[in-house]
């Protein structure tokens, strides 16, 4: 063995030894709780930490969490539909990473990765931050909205099953087995009040509501069930996502699970008649969906109060994409400011202007944990600007969905666009055909139909003449939608309209944004072309 091979191996083993004996120190002292709250679907105004739903919402708990921690004024999702965002939360990676074969299949078909709603953990080959702080000595519990753990074994229900058949309630009985599972092999100790995906897809259109107050009664069992370790708890409500009626939300029968119906409602946050004249009382009629999950935060905060716990627990809000122009990379979809809170507050105050990302978010519940850093994340801790110690962060953003990937960087957005030959090419058949599968979904759900011509042109996600309903307002709202090469100046032209790409002026700005996008693009799995 050389003399350079020694002095590195000794220099190696040093340098992990202090790592150990770090992590050990940080795990002899006091670890944080952490609890991470995702909510679904929520607009701007839907928020008074916001600017635009600033004393529009009557929430309490929340407005008090978002008062007292640190409001991310510049954090963005990088993927701006439910389960690629989930997925970067759940591990850190970019959602192209995704090991889930549904999304590898697709990757191999056309060589170009398609990030949408198949962009689910595979936990047989991918690890979560509930497997890091499991590893790091945390009990670890899940409830409420999957939508992104690759379930096995699972068998479809269509909507007219009648959950009063003996038979329709066993494949009920396996199906959430087959979640729960799945979530166990992802790292969570305590799996309870799983909602596979949102309640209109999840089975019976009869029990196709949802339950706030189940998916809260199953967190405050896991918080009740401490032992001498500290908790992680993933707590995911399914609402304000549709389906919104009052009458299949917060008026719901909350005896309805999408494991069958209950024998008794769960007791644990106060009557839809309670949310009514709140609502009334503070004149936010309208917005009882968003005190539903103000109630829930609510009962867990009185839950940690009672037990001691909430002086040491972090919680970090998120939701889990813009809703504006969902399924788009515009600000709309992508940008989304969340929150994180701690005892005491941070040293950072009530905001914070450093640009983060979803990605970054388990990388910086690691670093809260003291739990090592295992390099297999693209995002990084962004405690140091919490902590006060820098005021910046990421100089560059990257997004990807469906059909698009995109940058920021010093104020510039480039959005680029571009359909795998065999997307191009389909036949009229296979247009129409696509087009009939969305239509007849929407319909079955009781959606509106937004398109039926076959002809149109495709939207950003999916091959669908049109666009998939899930991205109509990114349509409405841009004029250059469907543009192949974007460039907007944030600064001057926020809501995106002009777009500056082929501006002879602006050629090296051009360029400069279109290397940037590729040195992204080099790093990830599948094959993006700039050239159109």
């Amino acid at each position: 063995m050389s003399d350079w091979v020694r002095k590195f191996l000794a220099g190696f083993l040093v340098s992990l030894l202090l790592c150990v004996f770090a992590f050990a120190e940080t795990v002899a002292g006091e670890q944080p709780n952490i609890l991470l709250i995702i909510t679904d679907d929520m607009y701007p105004w839907q928020m008074n930490f916001m600017p635009e739903g600033e004393g529009k919402n009557y929430t309490p708990n929340l407005d008090r969490l978002a008062e007292e921690g640190t409001v991310m004024r510049n954090q963005y999702v990088s993927s701006p539909v439910c389960t690629p965002s989930r997925y970067s939360v759940m591990t850190g990676r970019y959602a192209s990473r995704s090991k889930a074969p549904q999304f590898l299949k697709t990757t191999e078909q056309f060589g170009q990765s398609h990030v949408q709603w198949n962009s689910f953990v595979d936990s047989e080959q991918e690890h979560t931050v509930a497997t890091h702080l499991q590893n790091a000595g945390y009990r670890t519990g899940f409830v409420g909205k999957d939508h992104v753990i690759w379930t096995r074994g699972r068998t479809h229900l269509g909507l007219s099953s009648d959950p009063s058949d003996p038979a329709v309630q066993e494949i009920m009985r396996a199906n959430a087995d087959a979640s729960r599972r799945a979530i166990f092999a992802a790292g969570f100790e305590y799996v309870s009040r799983v909602y596979h995906n949102n309640p209109d897809f999840n089975g019976s259109m009869e029990l196709s509501l949802h339950n706030q107050d189940w998916i809260t009664e199953g967190a405050l069992d896991f918080l009740s069930e401490q032992d001498d370790r500290p908790f992680f708890l993933y707590f995911a409500t399914t609402v304000p996502h549709g389906p919104t009626s009052p009458e299949r939300s917060w008026k719901g029968d909350r005896r309805a699970t999408p494991e069958g119906w209950l024998e008794q409602a769960p007791e644990v946050q106060p009557s839809a008649d309670s949310i009514a004249s709140r609502a009334r009382k503070h004149g936010v009629e309208g917005g009882e969906t968003i005190i539903w999950i103000d109630d829930a935060i609510g009962a867990l905060l009185n839950e940690l109060e009672e037990s001691g716990e909430l002086d040491n627990t972090v919680i970090f809000f998120f939701n889990d994409h813009g809703q504006s122009a969902k399924g788009s990379l515009y600000q709309g979809g992508t940008y989304n400011p969340s929150f994180v809170w701690r005892p005491g507050g941070w040293p950072a105050g009530a905001e914070s202007h450093a640009v983060v990302s979803n990605i970054d978010i388990p990388a910086t519940m690691l670093d809260v944990a003291g739990a090592p850093d295992l390099g297999d994340m693209d995002g990084a801790s962004f405690l140091d600007v919490l902590e006060g110690r820098k005021e910046k962060f990421r100089e560059s953003l990257y997004f990807e969905i469906g059909y698009t990937r995109g940058v920021i960087s010093d104020g510039f957005k480039y959005i680029a666009l571009r359909y795998p030959d065999k997307i191009a090419k389909l036949s009229p058949e296979e247009r129409q055909a696509a087009l009939d599968k969305l239509n007849n979904s929407l319909r079955s759900r009781g959606r509106e139909i937004h398109n039926e011509d076959p002809t149109a042109p495709f939207g950003h996600m999916m091959a669908i003449p049109g666009g998939h309903d899930a991205g109509r307002a990114a349509q409405d709202l841009h004029p250059n939608y469907f543009d192949a090469d974007q460039l907007y100046d944030l600064n001057v032209d926020p809501s995106e309209k002009v777009n500056l790409w082929g501006d002879e002026g602006l050629a090296e700005r051009q360029a400069s944004m279109a290397k940037l996008l590729q040195s992204y693009l080099e790093t990830l799995p599948g094959e993006f072309p700039l050239a159109p």
